[in-house]
């Protein structure tokens, strides 16, 4: 049988350099360790790459089950919130049926808030065993009910970006502010959410938005220009009503905000000095 001349590549231990090696063996010999060498070469290379695979599963299924006890506690926090308020109402004075309404309809919001927080985990959990998980996950949408009105609830009550306090009692809760649907384009006017108007519990989101619009304009308006906004029945204003300097040289503006729904009117009134970042910070009268 004639002899074959190959050229094989050995892997010195310690060095890992590449040595060629001119060998004369019959062909079955050569291609076996040819053959050998290969698999050891790809064994070298796969053991790592599974072990990251490996390490990678588990942190998202970590990060799963993190997500799944977060939207149960959101959920339960929603609930219990749900439930005081119609209490509250009832006490108030408010209509027997209407406190059995509002009870039901929280109980309900209950039920698909957990419903969407269980098939999002099998689903998430799916989407890593079969390497299928989406690059963009679009936030889920909650509700709540107060006074007959549905509320959409997409972010917390009461929050921290950066160094401003977000406070959202009453109305939707959404990132950003006015016609800025992310917290990082409307830092600088997040901190006029805790001048706020219990009548936005009867609004919908696109007049909110609308009246937060407003508040921005009114933040660099001339002293005393009100800035009017409308949306169907829906209407108010949001007007500059003094300014002037405080210690540290920053310059504040009191604002008076005006709602009006079905004929009934409410006003709010606050303090807000413009921080160096160009921020604006929510001051004590």
């Amino acid at each position: 049988m004639p002899n074959l001349n190959l050229q094989i590549f050995r892997i010195d231990s310690g060095s890992m350099r590449l040595n060629t090696l001119q060998l004369k063996e019959k062909p079955t010999e050569a291609f076996m360790k040819i053959l050998l060498m290969t698999t050891f070469l790809s064994l070298i290379i796969a053991v790592p790459v599974q072990a990251a695979h490996r390490n990678d599963h588990q942190e998202d299924r970590r990060d799963n089950r993190q997500d799944f006890r977060e939207d149960h506690r959101g959920a339960k926090q929603d609930y219990r919130k749900g439930m005081h308020d119609a209490r509250k109402d009832l006490r108030d004075g408010g209509d027997r049926q209407a406190f059995r309404k509002d009870k039901r309809d929280t109980k309900q919001d209950f039920r698909e808030d957990m419903r969407d927080a269980k098939q999002d985990f099998r689903e998430d959990r799916r989407d890593d065993r079969y390497g299928h998980k989406p690059v963009h996950k679009i936030p889920k949408h909650r509700y709540e009910h107060r006074n007959g009105h549905k509320l959409i609830i997409v972010a917390p009550r009461h929050r921290n970006y950066r160094h401003v306090t977000v406070i959202r009692p009453y109305g939707h809760v959404y990132w950003g502010y006015g016609h800025y649907h992310n917290d990082h384009d409307a830092y600088k006017w997040l901190a006029f959410t805790a001048i706020t108007l219990k009548v936005l519990d009867n609004i919908n989101e696109e007049a909110q938005r609308e009246h937060e619009a407003a508040q921005i304009k009114a933040a660099t308006a001339p002293i005393g220009e009100t800035i009017y906004w409308e949306d169907g029945s829906t209407h108010g204003s949001v007007t500059a009503t003094k300014q002037g300097t405080r210690a540290g040289g920053l310059t504040c503006r009191e604002f008076q905000q005006e709602v009006t729904v079905g004929g009934e009117t409410e006003q709010a009134y606050g303090t807000a000095c413009l921080q160096a970042d160009g921020a604006w910070e929510i001051v004590p009268e």
